[in-house]
């Protein structure tokens, strides 16, 4: 098996060392590492394999000799580097929303569409993290009963913010135990002991840009142009994993036992559904866990052919460096 030269541009970040940890515990087959950031983080160090890694400054001379870049820096930085790497021979796994509904770069979650891989150009799309939750539990009835639309509200914890979100609960949380003020810096409000329904900056019709991902990262990655979903983004306080619930409309008929049988033998997924002994999913028991979970599993009441399901799977590690991982598997 070939050894990859690989750079990961954002390694201080949360989703960074997350990705060091993922290609470390999966043994991707790595000759070198290269770990960039901004010239604020540059000669940090990051720890792989067990050697100090010194972090190096982000410029146009950082992927020189590398296979594949991970990005997850934010949208602005992707933009500017990503073509970069491609021109220096880099394949790069993109984990913001810069490329994602580009028609010629793919997005790929490898459980679903791991074939549309072999259409890139030097760049593939890593998806929103909402999105591959919910996908890794939808589609699966999708393939059995053909999905019309969708109605969801997500719970997101404040991993998805990044490191200093994490932070600014923590210290929310200690300074409310202390009767003290903190000033939020990350979020509009406090978030911790309240949720906040304004994930990402509000369009036009009202929705918000993290909303419309759903709809339209899903139509793409499904292959299902005429895919339909309204969606509220929540963020909560909850440090790490996001959970959504979905009311889903098929095209065909579905019972819970059809559902069950199909949920249970998806890949990348678990069903866990004993409403009755309290076992369901739950942030605090995906969290650090590759698989995402899936349960509360009915008879949607509201239409015809119409599931409802709950599903929590870690934003950190599905909904970002546990799938880029595994796109380079692919690769």
């Amino acid at each position: 098996m070939k050894n990859y030269h690989v750079a990961i541009v954002g390694a201080t970040g949360a989703v960074g060392a997350e990705l060091l940890r993922v290609l470390e515990r999966r043994s991707f087959p790595v000759a070198s590492l290269r770990a960039l950031s901004s010239a604020r983080s540059a000669g940090k160090s990051v720890l792989f394999r067990g050697e100090s890694i010194k972090v190096e400054e982000l410029d146009e001379n950082s992927f020189a000799k590398i296979d594949i870049a991970f990005f997850s820096a934010g949208g602005d930085v992707s933009r500017k580097f990503v073509p970069i790497a491609r021109n220096a021979g880099a394949i790069s796994i993109d984990n913001t929303s810069a490329f994602r509904i580009e028609p010629d770069v793919p997005l790929v979650i490898p459980e679903i569409n791991g074939e549309d891989v072999k259409q890139h150009r030097g760049v593939i799309a890593n998806p929103n993290c909402t999105t591959a939750v919910a996908l890794m539990a939808l589609y699966p009835l999708h393939r059995a009963f053909g999905v019309k639309r969708v109605f969801a509200a997500s719970y997101q914890a404040v991993s998805g913010s990044g490191q200093r979100a994490i932070d600014e609960l923590r210290e929310q949380v200690a300074a409310s135990a202390q009767d003290r003020q903190s000033t939020p810096q990350v979020y509009p409000h406090q978030i911790a002991f309240n949720v906040l329904p304004h994930v990402d900056t509000f369009l036009e019709t009202g929705y918000t840009k993290e909303e419309m991902k759903f709809q339209n990262e899903g139509r793409k990655i499904m292959h299902l142009p005429e895919f339909r979903a309204s969606i509220t983004c929540v963020r909560v306080p909850v440090y790490r994993a996001h959970s959504v619930a979905v009311s889903a409309e098929f095209e065909r008929e579905v019972s819970v036992e059809q559902a069950h049988e199909v949920l249970a033998k998806a890949p990348g997924l678990e069903l866990v559904d004993q409403p009755n002994k309290s076992r369901y999913p739950m942030p605090l028991t995906v969290a650090g866990k590759d698989n995402c979970e899936v349960g509360r599993v009915r008879i949607d009441c509201a239409f015809d052919n119409g599931l409802s399901f709950w599903v929590s799977g870690d934003q950190l590690l599905k909904g970002a460096a546990l799938n880029a991982v595994q796109i380079a598997e692919l690769l």
